[in-house]
C-alpha cells in the first residue's frame, strides 16, 4: 500500500531576544515580524507604517526585524545589514536601522561610516566588521530561514506567527493584528 506523505509546512521560529532585534516586550499580545532589506524601496515605504503601528499599539506590540537583503537587486543591502548588525553589538541596532531606512539613497560604505559616527559608535570597528563580513553567517541564516518560510520578496511580515500577505498599510496591518486567531 502506497502512503501519501504531505510535506510539513515550516513553522516560524518566534522572535527571541537572544536571536532577534526586538522592540517591545517579547510576550506582548501582538507580534509583528518583518523580513526586510535596507535598500528595498518597498521596505522604505513600510518603515513609517511600522512606526505608526508601534505608536498606536505601544506596549501591546512586539516588533522584530530580520535581515533579508536581496543582493541581486540591491548591491548595498548586504553591507547595510552588516552595519546594522555591527551597530547592534555596540547597543545601537535600532538607531542604525532607522538611519538606514531614512537614508536609503545613501548606503555606500562611506555613508555607513558617517552613520556610525553620527551615532557615536566605534566607527573603525563597525567598518572593519562590515568589510570583513563579520555578520554574514547570521544574515545568511536569516535569509535561509525566511526562504524556508516562503519569503521571496521584501518587506515580508508575519503577524503572531502567521504570514501576512496583505498590503503594508497601517489600517490593514492593525486589522490583521487585532483579528482573532483561527
Amino acid at each position: 500500500m502506497k502512503r501519501h506523505v504531505t510535506a510539513s509546512v515550516p513553522e516560524l521560529a518566534l522572535p527571541t531576544p537572544e536571536r532577534d532585534h526586538i522592540q517591545g516586550l517579547a510576550d506582548a499580545p501582538n507580534l509583528l515580524l518583518e523580513y526586510g532589506d535596507y535598500e528595498c524601496s518597498y521596505c522604505g515605504e513600510a518603515y513609517p507604517v511600522v512606526k505608526a503601528i508601534q505608536k498606536r499599539l505601544g506596549a501591546r506590540l512586539c516588533f522584530a526585524f530580520r535581515n533579508f537583503p536581496l543582493v541581486n537587486s540591491h548591491p548595498h543591502a548586504l553591507h547595510a545589514a552588516e552595519a546594522a548588525e555591527a551597530a547592534g553589538t555596540q547597543g545601537r541596532f535600532w538607531e542604525m536601522h532607522d538611519l538606514l531606512y531614512e537614508n536609503q539613497g545613501a548606503l555606500e560604505d562611506e555613508d555607513l561610516a558617517e552613520y556610525a559616527s553620527m551615532l557615536d559608535l566605534d566607527t573603525e570597528r563597525l567598518m572593519k566588521d562590515v568589510l570583513e563580513g563579520t555578520y554574514t553567517a547570521k544574515i545568511r541564516q536569516e535569509l535561509r530561514d525566511g526562504a524556508r518560510l516562503g519569503v521571496n520578496g521584501t518587506p515580508c511580515f508575519f503577524i503572531n506567527g502567521v504570514r501576512y500577505d496583505g498590503a503594508p498599510r497601517v489600517e490593514d496591518l492593525l486589522a490583521a493584528l487585532s483579528a482573532e486567531p483561527g
